[in-house]
């Protein structure tokens, strides 16, 4: 028998030093996976905010469609000065500023059209995946939604928001964390925060502002 609660009592502290070691190693492993992709994540939220200020410099509103977004980066074009010509030592020694040597035909601007696509993000860049959220191989995408915003003055701001829950975000390693995953969103809702990831907001307007900055 005293063998037996050795062999017994051997193995009782070995679980227990087992879950001791998990209770502390599996938030670190979380934390490494969340930076992980909480960091590609948030560069395409910030992807999405620059072709959505393209959209509204164009259209003057901002899209809730990633069809009709993508559709604009890849086939509309947008408008760039480009100018000709500097200003001299001697004119700027004389007071002369950009705006005066333009007037007196020193320096020309001529404005181009140039691809939207070309000019935001780059020829290569593969603007068909800025609708789908990354890790999750094309299987969820971004929440994207348009409006506009009264301010409490009236006024009214043209608004977008791009967002993904936590949920979403770590689907497919929700049942390995499910403790971490829950203690993460319930942090932030006791916060009145968003558990995931977003930019801008249709009920605020806040310069197009993520909730990680």
């Amino acid at each position: 028998m005293k063998k037996v609660f050795q062999i017994l009592l051997a193995i009782a502290i070995v679980a227990l030093a087992y879950l001791s070691y998990q209770s502390i190693n599996k938030p670190l492993e979380f934390g490494k996976i969340k930076k992980q992709r909480y960091d590609r994540i948030i560069t395409q939220l910030k992807d999405i905010r620059k072709a959505q200020g393209a959209y509204k410099d164009v259209n003057g509103k901002y899209t809730g469609s990633f069809d009709t977004l993508i559709s604009f980066i890849k086939t509309d074009s947008m408008p760039l000065i480009k100018s000709m010509g500097t200003l001299t030592d001697e004119q700027y020694e004389a007071g002369m500023t950009e705006k005066e040597a333009v007037k007196k035909g020193f320096i020309t601007r001529d404005t181009i059209m140039i691809a939207a696509l070309d000019t935001i993000f780059g020829k290569d860049y593969p603007i068909e995946n800025l609708r789908y959220i990354p890790f999750t191989k094309g299987k969820h995408q971004f929440k994207l939604g348009a409006g506009i915003f009264i301010t409490g003055s009236k006024v009214k701001v043209p608004v977008f928001e791009a967002r993904v829950s936590n949920m979403i975000i770590f689907e497919d390693v929700k049942d390995q964390y499910l403790d971490e995953l829950k203690e993460e969103n319930g942090n932030r809702m006791r916060l009145n925060k968003y558990p995931g990831l977003m930019v801008g907001s249709l009920e605020e307007a806040n310069n197009n502002a993520g909730n990680w900055e």
